[in-house]
């Protein structure tokens, strides 16, 4: 992976700023005060990386988990603080030339910071709004405990007085959004593998905030421009301003102000206010479509009835044979057929209608690792072999071997959804 690593200060540099307190997640519903050149973040709670035992800690563990931390650093998450002037000068003064992007809660510049010279991504979020300070202290918490190959990493922030900023490793491919849905003239489409091994990091990213994430998360805002690219196209979740703890114990979800961006949300979370990692997964079947078809969630420039994705798609997921009506044009029919209809049969089940019958995102990234494996590049492989009396036996048994394939492939969707199915009928009963 070509991204940029985490910044490391040094030991000098260290010793000068000041770390952050741990912080609580439940902020995001509460109102969140201003402060002068740090931000107290109260007690939080405990995550296990991907690297760590993904089991959840029992409460002897946990107590002797925050004994230690106590006594090693009052508690405190360990994230890097820079004053105003240092993110200023790393932006020459926050130029337009540095301008990445701009979002609803602030703008996004690229900048070298002083020490070793990393490029970054600094977001400054708008001091207008109230949210934007919410979205500040949520985004320290979740960064700062969640760590993973497909969701971003945090180097650190600023909160001189009324400033806050965001510090991001820098993904020099920018936005899926900008390879996907605002192709220049003069820019190559995503190739149809590319766009598979996108979707499936974006899964094993929800998969590591869902199912490895202790209480679990929700993310609440995937869409094509909150998922961040690398050099070699690996994608990264980014942007957790929005993201919340999920249910726990006996709650089936969590309750919240309806949030997120049109054309991504789940119904009933739009009808209900009520959150479960379901909704999630309804966000990414809306990603996925998109990566299938190239076209955008919400498209106020096309036909009234093609302008909201889900609804022009919806009735041709029920006719197999119209699946590669589904498929970008700028593909020019460069996809495998099977692996169109797998990844739309996948697209179909996240974005179902009911949340209890969509599949789990662990299911979703298991069906989807057989799609992102591209063929052999050319010249990879070795030269072909002499004509031998066996070649047609051998020839017998790729085609067998290429069919099991095949047949594993779609057994794995037919599995998720029967699982799915199963499910559902299973709660109706015991209902």
């Amino acid at each position: 992976m070509s991204c940029f690593p985490c910044f490391g200060s040094n030991e000098k540099r260290a010793a000068k700023r000041k770390t952050s307190p741990q912080c609580s997640p439940q902020f995001d519903d509460k109102e969140v005060r201003h402060h002068a050149t740090s931000v107290p973040l109260p007690q939080a709670p405990v995550y296990v990386s991907e690297e760590n035992n993904r089991t959840p800690k029992t409460q002897d563990e946990t107590k002797q988990q925050s004994e230690a931390t106590s006594k090693e650093g009052n508690g405190n998450i360990a994230a890097q603080t820079f004053t105003f002037r240092e993110l200023a000068t790393a932006t020459k003064n926050f130029r337009q030339e540095c301008l990445l992007g701009e979002g609803g809660f602030g703008r996004v510049y690229k900048g070298r910071l002083e020490n070793g010279g990393q490029l970054a991504a600094i977001k400054q979020l708008d001091r207008n709004g109230l949210q934007g300070n919410k979205e500040f202290l949520v985004e320290v918490l979740m960064l700062s405990l969640l760590h993973h190959p497909n969701l971003v990493n945090l180097i650190g922030y600023c909160a001189d007085g009324d400033q806050r900023l965001l510090v991001y490793e820098y993904m020099p491919r920018g936005s899926l959004e900008d390879h996907l849905l605002d192709i220049g003239s003069d820019q190559k489409p995503l190739g149809w593998f590319t766009r598979m091994k996108i979707a499936t990091g974006a899964a094993k990213g929800l998969e590591y905030l869902h199912d490895k994430a202790n209480p679990p998360v929700i993310y609440r805002d995937l869409k094509s421009s909150n998922i961040l690219l690398d050099e070699e196209f690996n994608p990264k979740l980014s942007d957790f301003g929005l993201a919340k703890l999920g249910p726990v114990g006996e709650k089936q979800h969590v309750s919240s102000r309806v949030m997120g961006t049109y054309g991504y949300c789940a119904p009933e979370y739009v009808r209900t206010g009520q959150l479960t990692v379901k909704s999630d997964v309804y966000s990414f079947g809306v990603v996925l479509l998109e990566l299938i078809t190239g076209r955008r969630a919400i498209d106020t420039t096309k036909p009234t009835q093609e302008q909201n994705l889900v609804s022009w798609a919806h009735p041709m997921f029920k006719e197999p044979k119209r699946y590669p009506e589904l498929a970008d044009p700028l593909l020019e029919g460069d996809f495998p057929v099977r692996g169109l209809n797998q990844a739309v049969a996948v697209a179909a089940m996240c974005l179902q209608e009911e949340a209890q019958v969509r599949p789990l995102i662990s299911d979703v990234v298991t069906a989807l690792s057989f799609l992102s494996v591209g063929p052999i590049e050319e010249g990879s492989s070795t030269p072909d072999p002499l004509p031998h009396p066996e070649d047609e036996e051998d020839d017998d048994k790729e085609r067998r071997d290429e069919e099991s394939s095949e047949e594993r492939q779609r057994a794995v969707a037919e599995a998720i959804e029967w699982g799915a199915n199963t499910r559902e009928e299973n709660k109706r009963s015991h209902g």
